[in-house]
């Protein structure tokens, strides 16, 4: 089976060669381009979409766009022009004085305001994996036991849960050296207890990290929590009688029949695929728009909904729409309230900013927790919605969200939960192992294994580029518990 990369919340530096084509020398360097330039030429702190900035930080070999922390490389072609990792021209413009004065994007001049970079923000970009040592090497790797922070966590040495140290420092090793770029933390969670837990590039247990897609498990949980409490019927309400829209562009019939489970599931009919750069409701023709949930249900409706899966990000803004008006809240506000104070996560630990609307455009309402934090909920979930003794969601919910309902690409999906496999070696041979999934770009995992009693959770920084994750628990982890 091949496993798609799974793309959500996608930031894409878009900035497509055709702009010259079409508008002369709109996007070209001023004076025909530097070729050769270094790459600190570049740096400095740029508007950008939904008055947001971004910063450009150079290493010794590659320039990085940074958005809010997510760092996304570009590739010297000469001229002042670079490559994404997507493939598409950026260029940057100079003034008459030769100083790179912004880039376009789209046809639009985004203008470099000052020179100075932040020191934490160029820190982040050139960080290594572990410190040096004086002798300019990384220190050899030595196992310990997650410490019992007393946050509701119970921790336990990984070789009682079944895991060889030995597999453990490989694990490291190869993050390291580069082989498993770019991870930000790895936690293991077997038994019922965290047995592994490590951190690199700066990162630790108390920072918040970008979730990306995983959010969209999260709006699942909250769609649950406002079920159980009698604020929404259940799943098969009608969208159109709990949003205060009066109509909508490209009426159709069938879009009265459009119900939270369509959307939950990924199967609203609507013309809205992010995995296809043509749909009208691609995530990067929604995030510009002044109000995300209307721009969604004003998309043309191209399927019967209920029976064609296609992965639509601005579903997960009409479903947290949803939830907000029935609460009478905002979408954080009821989640602090009914799902993370209940698990023990502080509001001062949780950034989420919940605006759907261009405001948001770079950062795409994404939920923000530490990694411990995203390892309660795979918790919870495993345990079918209790937490110590109290039911926070009911086991109903947990079972029904987690379930097969559609097809999106080639994978089975739930409520805004994936379905996954693999098939790690064994003794007896290449053996499955399903898992439900809740990920997003750049290596946001949350993995629910029942059948190993395991939870693993993986952050990282992989942003719009291969993630490493799936490798360290095929041929790792997985691996070592199988034999």
């Amino acid at each position: 089976m091949r496993l798609l990369a799974t793309v959500a919340f996608t930031l894409t530096l878009s900035l497509v060669s055709s702009i010259e084509a079409q508008q002369g020398t709109v996007g070209a360097p001023a004076n025909g381009g530097i070729r050769n330039a270094p790459l600190s030429d570049y740096e400095g702190v740029y508007a950008y979409q939904g008055g947001t900035l971004l910063t450009m930080v150079a290493t010794d070999s590659t320039l990085f766009a940074v958005i809010d922390g997510a760092k996304y490389p570009l590739r010297s072609i000469g001229a002042d022009r670079f490559l994404n990792g997507g493939g598409d021209t950026v260029p940057f413009r100079r003034a008459p004085g030769g100083e790179v004065s912004g880039f376009v994007e789209r046809a639009v001049f985004f203008p470099r305001r000052t020179r100075g970079i932040d020191p934490a923000v160029a820190a982040d970009v050139r960080a290594v994996p572990r410190p040096l040592g004086k002798n300019g090497v990384v220190a050899s790797y030595r196992y310990a036991t997650p410490p019992d922070i007393g946050d509701g966590i119970a921790t336990g040495n990984a070789e009682k849960a079944g895991f060889d140290t030995a597999m453990i420092g490989g694990i490291v090793r190869r993050v390291v050296d580069g082989a498993y770029p770019d991870v930000h933390s790895i936690l293991v969670y077997r038994g019922g207890k965290l047995v592994i837990e490590e951190y690199f590039y700066g990162y630790d247990r108390d920072r918040p990290h970008q979730m990306r897609s995983a959010t969209k498990s999260v709006v699942s949980a909250l769609v649950g929590i406002a079920i159980d409490r009698g604020l929404i019927a259940n799943e098969n309400e009608l969208v159109r009688k709990r949003l205060p829209y009066t109509s909508y562009a490209n009426p159709d019939p069938r879009k009265d029949a459009l119900t939270l489970r369509d959307f939950l599931t990924m199967q609203s009919g609507l013309a809205c695929d992010d995995w296809d750069g043509k749909s009208p409701g691609n995530e990067s023709r929604v995030y510009p728009s002044q109000d995300w949930v209307k721009f969604v249900l004003d998309l043309p409706m191209i399927a019967q909904p209920g029976t064609h899966g296609s992965y639509c990000s601005g579903g997960v803004a009409v479903a947290g729409r949803i939830v907000e008006r029935a609460t009478g809240k905002p979408l954080p506000v009821f989640a602090q309230e009914n799902l993370f104070t209940p698990l023990g996560i502080r509001a001062g630990d949780v950034r989420w900013n919940y605006t759907l609307s261009s405001s948001n455009a770079a950062t795409f309402s994404q939920l923000y927790l530490r990694p411990r934090d995203m390892l309660k909920l795979g918790i919870l979930f495993q345990q079918h919605g209790n937490w110590k003794g109290r039911q926070v969601i009911s086991r109903e919910w947990v079972t029904r969200s987690t379930g097969e309902w559609s097809t999106v690409g080639d994978q089975k999906y739930g409520y805004f939960w994936w379905h996954q496999w693999v098939m790690p070696s064994s003794p007896n041979g290449p053996r499955r192992v399903d898992m439900i999934v809740a990920t997003g770009n750049g290596g946001q995992k949350i993995f629910l294994v029942p059948s190993l009693d395991l939870i693993v959770v993986l952050t990282g920084g992989n942003y719009n580029t291969q993630t490493p994750a799936m490798s360290i628990l095929s041929k790792d982890l997985l691996p070592a518990l199988l034999r």
